[in-house]
């Protein structure tokens, strides 16, 4: 009788994991495979071009309708301080974000139309902005107003983790 008991446990047992499989398995994520040095470097230039859009307008009055543009107040994306966001905006009164308080800036300082914050626009000032600022360590909320490490020569974007050439 105990043979037969034990076989009817191992067989519910058995199913029972088999149902809960069935119900989770299909829920699990796999982690994706990392790039191939060819796709990192295709990702790194779609990124770039992003940059360089976002330093095209940077320092191009067309945000704006009074021949200011950001980098007038900003040099280098100076004082954005992408690695602070979100935090409490005194200018908003409110907890906002990086796009939140770009859009402020080109449509008060500027005078622009604000910006949607998934358009190509927008993406390419964050990445600009957030570019200039790598490996500046990540404190949302950190009340700061400083900068990006400036470029010390040459044209272009530093490329070093320094911030440098």
């Amino acid at each position: 009788m105990k043979i037969k008991q034990a076989k009817q446990v191992a067989t519910a047992a058995l199913f029972c994991s088999t149902v809960v499989a069935a119900i989770f398995l299909p829920l699990t994520v796999s982690g994706k495979e990392p790039p191939t040095p060819v796709e990192k470097e295709q990702q790194n230039q779609e990124l770039m071009k992003s940059v360089n859009k976002g330093y095209q307008l940077w320092h191009s009055p067309s945000l704006g309708t009074n021949g200011l543009a950001c980098g007038n107040c900003h040099p280098d994306a100076s004082a954005t301080n992408p690695h602070t966001w979100p935090k409490y905006q005194t200018n908003l009164s409110k907890v906002s974000t990086m796009p939140e308080m770009f859009n402020w800036c080109i449509a008060v300082p500027l005078m622009g139309k604000t910006l949607s914050y998934d358009s190509d626009e927008m993406v390419a000032l964050i990445s600009y902005a957030t570019y200039m600022h790598r490996g500046v360590a990540f404190a949302p909320g950190k009340d700061e107003q400083y900068g990006g490490v400036p470029v010390k020569s040459g044209p272009g974007f530093p490329t070093g983790n320094d911030g440098n050439r």
